[in-house]
């Protein structure tokens, strides 16, 4: 198990050096001391909200070519750490405050608290896009008719029937996007519905993107064309992202220390997502792929619902490994009480 993850011990020690030498040459053996602990909360932060991730990059992974795999885990890995933890703040600073990136990045260096400011600012059409999207990504996975089987059947039964209502899960996330813009002050209504239909539009347009190269969706079919699931899956990573960067703004300011921490846990992330794909752990256990779509559609709600309630990313990461851990438990059960079908499915 631990050579799938050699890699991110590797990158852990080599960021809490970083982060400590930073802290010491910045103001001493406090400062040291408070950047590595911040850095190592941050890194707990972003597996806890990303194991789901994880799961659902595997399901997807397990079918794309050697050379795909390849190009995800490496490519992947770097859009990950640094344009979703680095670049894409930067990004959302030069837009909202009208200015260079250039000057984006002075702000992250010399002013990181106006910098903090206007990030958090962005926050609702940020949570808006993606929430609407990952909203689309779960039900997309329940309102499924050819499903194999369910984990929570007095559930997920009913919403196979949704399966013939096309277009459902758009007139449902639409109707949910409406009702939490009721909420919110006149300015932050149009932002917020704004990035939601822009959420909407790029989960589409992936799924449009793997109907050009004849996949037939953007969940199950982007495995079978390298590029579409490549897409998928960097959308899907940027998309749970969002709540990982926001909250890291709570805990410090600073840019790097934000890298840094996010950045192991990306790694973490991205070395879950080998192992599960390598040791077949999805077929082993036939309900965690329900319980990370279960998680994500929790993380959706709770991303759509912060412009209103702020729920903190502590209690986001537990709603996730809450249902990743009850779904593992239901497996292991179904395993126990059906060892013969428990083998078949490994062998698969």
């Amino acid at each position: 198990m631990l050579k799938h993850f050699y890699g991110s011990l590797l990158f852990t020690v080599a960021a809490l050096g970083l982060a400590t030498w930073y802290g010491f040459s910045s103001g001493g053996t406090s400062a040291a001391l408070s950047f590595l602990w911040i850095a190592i909360v941050l890194s707990i932060l972003e597996v806890s909200l990303s194991f789901d991730n994880a799961v659902v990059n595997a399901k997807v992974l397990k079918d794309m070519s050697p050379v795909w795999q390849q190009r995800f885990l490496t490519w992947g890995i770097i859009i990950a750490v640094f344009g979703m933890r680095i670049v894409f703040p930067i990004i959302i600073v030069a837009i909202a405050a009208s200015v260079g990136p250039i000057e984006a990045v002075r702000l992250a260096l010399g002013d990181p608290e106006r910098y903090a400011r206007i990030i958090e600012g962005a926050n609702t059409g940020i949570m808006g896009f993606g929430g609407a999207f990952l909203l689309l990504v779960g039900l997309k996975f329940f309102f499924d008719a050819d499903k194999e089987h369910d984990w929570i059947a007095a559930i997920e039964r009913p919403l196979k029937r949704f399966a013939d209502f096309q277009a459902f899960e758009i007139i449902l996330t639409l109707l949910i996007l409406y009702g939490v813009s009721t909420q919110l002050e006149a300015t932050e209504t149009v932002t917020f519905l704004t990035a939601g239909i822009l959420g909407i539009t790029t989960f589409f347009a992936v799924e449009w993107v793997g109907n050009l190269l004849e996949a037939p969706d953007a969940v199950e079919g982007a495995a079978k064309t390298g590029l579409a699931a490549f897409l998928y899956l960097e959308v899907l990573d940027a998309s749970f992202s969002f709540d990982g960067v926001i909250g890291a703004f709570a805990l410090t300011n600073n840019l790097i220390i934000i890298a840094l921490g996010l950045g192991i846990g990306a790694m973490f992330v991205r070395s879950m997502t080998i192992y599960l794909v390598r040791q077949g752990t999805l077929s082993q256990f036939r309900y965690l792929e329900h319980g990370a779509f279960w998680a994500i559609l929790a993380l959706a709600i709770i991303m759509l619902m912060s412009p209103i309630y702020h729920i903190p990313e502590t209690i986001t990461g537990l709603i996730g490994a809450l249902f990743i851990g009850l779904a593992l438990w239901s497996s292991v059960r179904h395993n126990r009480a059906n060892p013969e079908g428990a083998l078949g499915e490994a062998a698969k």
